[in-house]
């Protein structure tokens, strides 16, 4: 069982076109692949009912660095921006959602939106139910792009040749960390880490970068979210901060445990990671390059703030869109060489812009730092370089990718 709904643009009468029109035909004529006056590109968006990322409880608690909704609202906001990137191909855009009731029913409704034409998906689904959907659908004229999920292996091990990541790995969201944290010489860090596979993830993930940017985890200490006085050693903070350190890094995908983790420790410490300074693709605060003007539009649509994956969503189907108008046409092997194509780049508000790394299909960007209600810094910072892209300075390149297609 799934649900579906549909938004879209409009393209150009044809009637407007009369007196061009041997002009016209000529054009068409010579150009395989686009699409003719009055056509629709729609782009699909699929989502799982009963996501356990967006329980109510979870987004009234605005864990820092997480959703406040789901992404599709992002989503919303991109089909009306791209609504002109159409225009001098007679093509319209359009956007139609789905919504799966179970895991087991993803596959179905992926291949019901094929069997109608739609060609690239946004997927807004956790790493274990992504990455089988990806599987499934190798070797098909298909491409899906992952808003919501930032694991690393997605990247690496399990890359698939037709999934495609507009959100920030793990790995670029820690280097991006480590770098802030070696530019302020803080570079003994104590590691608070929690019991969950997830958090098990982040360390990983922050134990690479902290290797590759020279940072130094002087202790890993476990922690259990309660209060039980017989396991004061792994809930209580005071205790669990003690030492000397010039940061904290909190290892919690949930948020629970880290948000009290501020002005509870032993000592005045810096708090990273899932609380106090976290790195993130989106925040509500950031002030240039034109993001104060796509905040607005989407707090107006939507009534909350934009977050990482909402902008991911955002920039996913931005990107379909503007590689469908520079190579005017709608076959999918065209798009897709072009979003891998070393001189693309995509607009994405945070000042640099940035493509699909080739090997691993992971969108380049920058990644901003901030508190719950400041951006502290953007990075990639000066004074880390790259021999070919300062963007690939932050997450895992070419030649340390287990990514294999």
């Amino acid at each position: 069982m799934t649900r579906h709904s549909r938004t879209g643009t409009g393209g150009l009468s044809a009637s407007t076109l009369l007196p061009c029109l041997p002009l016209l035909l000529a054009l068409l004529h010579a150009s395989a692949g686009i699409a003719h006056a009055e056509d629709t590109f729609t782009i699909g968006y699929l989502e799982l009912k009963g996501d356990a990322r967006y329980k109510e409880k979870r987004l009234f608690a605005r864990y820092l660095g997480q959703p406040l909704g789901r992404p599709y609202a992002g989503a919303e906001v991109a089909i009306r921006e791209v609504r002109f990137h159409g225009t001098e191909l007679g093509l319209g855009f359009a956007l139609e959602k789905v919504e799966a009731e179970t895991p087991a029913g993803l596959q179905p409704a992926l291949e019901a939106m094929q069997a109608r034409g739609i060609r690239f998906v946004a997927v807004d689904l956790p790493a274990e139910q992504l990455l089988p959907l990806a599987q499934s659908q190798r070797g098909k004229a298909v491409v899906l792009f992952n808003v919501s999920a930032p694991e690393d292996r997605l990247r690496g091990e399990d890359c698939q040749p037709n999934l495609y990541h507009t959100l920030p790995s793990q790995a670029m969201l820690y280097d991006a960390l480590a770098q802030y944290l070696v530019s302020r010489k803080w570079r003994n860090i104590l590691e608070l880490t929690g019991p969950e596979p997830e958090d098990q993830a982040l360390s990983a993930a922050f134990a690479r970068s902290a290797r590759k940017f020279g940072l130094r985890i002087s202790a890993q200490r476990p922690f259990e979210l309660g209060n039980d006085p017989r396991d004061r050693s792994r809930n209580n903070i005071a205790l669990l901060s003690g030492g000397d350190h010039d940061a904290i890094f909190v290892a919690d995908a949930r948020g629970e445990f880290a948000r009290s983790v501020p002005y509870q420790t032993r000592n005045p410490d810096l708090i990273v990671g899932s609380e106090g300074l976290a790195p993130m693709a989106w925040h509500w605060s950031w002030e240039r390059y034109g993001a104060p003007q796509l905040e607005k539009r989407f707090e107006k649509m939507h009534q909350r703030p934009m977050t990482g994956t909402d902008w991911a969503a955002w920039i996913a189907i931005k990107s379909v869109a503007e590689s469908v108008q520079a190579t005017r046409s709608t076959d999918v092997a065209t798009i897709s060489a072009k979003m891998t194509a070393p001189d693309t780049l995509y607009d994405n508000f945070k000042g640099t812009a940035g493509g699909f790394r080739a090997w691993d299909h992971q969108l380049r960007q920058p990644v901003l730092l901030a508190t719950h209600n400041w951006v502290v810094e953007r990075t990639p910072l000066d004074g880390f370089l790259h021999q070919t892209n300062t963007l690939d300075s932050i997450g895992v390149d070419e030649r340390e990718s287990r990514c294999r297609f």
